[in-house]
């Protein structure tokens, strides 16, 4: 097989919702919201697309979202499982429908009242499946929990540290500090502030954790030969991949023969295999991070650096606009909103297009990622 999705499709519209701890609007209210905002910004009427991508958690399927909005007949949908391992492969799944002619218009999309909403780990006993049986009953009862447990071991066989992690919540910290849309805009951060905050799950603290966001977001994909008469600056789709590994069991991943080995080295090797471009040549990156040491472990998955080498590349202001590597120039999900990761798309394109708010000089290539920890997923963006 030779064929690629290498640009053959581009993202030309984005939109999203306000963010905040509470909205008063509906999960279907929110996400038709930013639907149409994303197909405002690319100058496409809604009774125009026939594709919808979202995932599996969605509350609002694409029945309703379609309706809502006045699309037309819809010839392509889909939905990807693992939570914010899925944010990715929405678009990788319409750009491969539309590049296959299975559609012409395809939106994707996350609504999320995360911070209103319930908390399901709440109640243990609908949380026993496998290999959650396993682990729930012994105490690693939250997502937290179970990071916590992997960090501890990355911080036992590489020597990373809590200033380590520190240099990955500031630096998301910061960019949110400079824009407005941020849940922390200008809240900054210090050293002091994230060494004295309450723990959550030891090793991680208040400040390793994402925030808790009401919120919607989308973005609108075409082929490139259509983007061109959009109303929105194209952003190219030139590689995506999906990784789920050998003996992997999601966040619990502890009793494999590398538990350090992620679902992002699965994911890198084909995003590369398929791309004209290799880490070197990324110049903005929007890392998946609901807890802060999932960005190390992506940096090395991802081949910005060698084994057990994460931890120590955020040394030295890496991480910052200006630094070998900026990240999450949006302020990510540690500190912008955590809506499941799809904030790190709508970013990427920003950036491409030169309208973030950090923006990084000269950007002409991103890499979107996926969760780590659980089956996820990744796009190389280009402009």
């Amino acid at each position: 097989m030779t064929a690629t999705l290498k640009d053959t499709t581009a993202i030309v519209g984005i939109g999203q919702t306000p963010f905040a701890r509470q909205l008063p609007e509906s999960e279907k209210t929110l996400a038709c919201r930013a639907v149409l905002a994303a197909l405002d910004d690319a100058g496409l009427s809604p009774s125009q697309v026939d594709a919808f991508a979202s995932y599996t958690m969605e509350t609002t399927d694409e029945v309703e979202v379609a309706k809502a909005i006045g699309a037309g007949d819809v010839t392509f949908f889909s939905r990807v499982g693992y939570g914010g391992g899925g944010s990715c492969a929405t678009v990788a799944h319409l750009a491969a429908a539309i590049a296959t002619g299975q559609a012409t218009v395809g939106v994707a999309w996350r609504s999320r009242k995360r911070g209103s909403g319930p908390r399901p780990w709440r109640d243990t006993r609908t949380q026993l499946p496998t290999p959650a049986q396993w682990t729930r009953p012994y105490g690693l009862l939250r997502p937290v929990d179970e990071i916590a447990m992997l960090a501890r071991r990355y911080m036992h066989e590489y020597g990373a540290t809590r200033d380590h992690f520190f240099n990955v919540a500031l630096a998301c910290r910061n960019r949110a500090n400079q824009n407005p849309a941020a849940v922390m805009y200008e809240r900054p951060l210090t050293r002091e502030m994230y060494m004295t905050s309450r723990w959550v799950s030891d090793p991680l603290c208040l400040f390793d954790n994402c925030l808790e966001t009401d919120g919607a977001l989308a973005c609108v994909i075409v082929a490139a030969e259509r983007a061109r008469d959009c109303r929105a600056t194209p952003v190219y789709v030139h590689s995506a991949a999906q990784g789920l590994p050998a003996q992997h069991h999601g966040m619990v991943n502890y009793w494999t023969d590398d538990p350090l080995s992620g679902p992002s080295w699965t994911a890198a090797r084909q995003l590369w295999k398929t791309a004209d471009v290799g880490p070197q040549d990324i110049h903005v990156a929007q890392i998946y991070d609901a807890f802060t040491p999932l960005i190390p472990l992506s940096l090395e998955g991802y081949g910005f650096c060698g084994r057990g080498e994460g931890a120590a590349f955020s040394e030295g202001g890496a991480l910052e606009l200006g630094g070998r590597l900026p990240l999450n120039t949006g302020g990510g999900g540690l500190s912008e909103a955590y809506v499941h990761g799809f904030n790190l798309i709508n970013e990427g394109v920003k950036q491409l297009r030169g309208t973030s708010t950090a923006q990084v000089p000269g950007a002409a290539t991103c890499l979107v990622t996926a969760g780590e920890g659980v089956p996820t997923s990744a796009l190389l963006l280009r402009s």
